[in-house]
């Protein structure tokens, strides 16, 4: 999740956050894992495009969750606006399965 301004305004901010299957099944919460401003918002959103996770915006959800610590699970009064980005996150997952597959099955990577 990524917050971008104009260079003028303030400096972009970025959370990254982790939930999984065993989450799902453990009943756990989505738990932050990487937080930053500046630079190191810039390196973890440079990082997610690398190994091709989505990256979406939201200014009032990464305010929010600038606030946590690492590995800090997030508190039931986010729920609803994390699964909305964890819904995003995975109909863009859908989307780009058929691509991969017909790139796999060319032999390509």
């Amino acid at each position: 999740m990524a917050e971008s301004f104009e260079a003028e305004e303030r400096p972009a901010r970025a959370v990254a956050l982790s939930y999984d299957e065993r989450d799902a099944l453990g009943g756990l919460a989505p738990r932050v894992v990487a937080n930053g401003q500046g630079a190191v918002a810039e390196a973890i959103i440079a990082r997610a495009r690398e190994f091709g996770i989505p990256v979406h915006e939201s200014r009032e959800l990464v305010a929010a969750l600038m606030n946590f610590d690492l590995d800090q699970r997030i508190p039931p009064a986010l729920y609803v606006g994390v699964a909305e980005v964890l819904t995003w996150v995975y109909r863009m997952e859908q989307k780009m399965a058929p691509a991969l597959v017909g790139t796999a099955a060319r032999g390509q990577s």
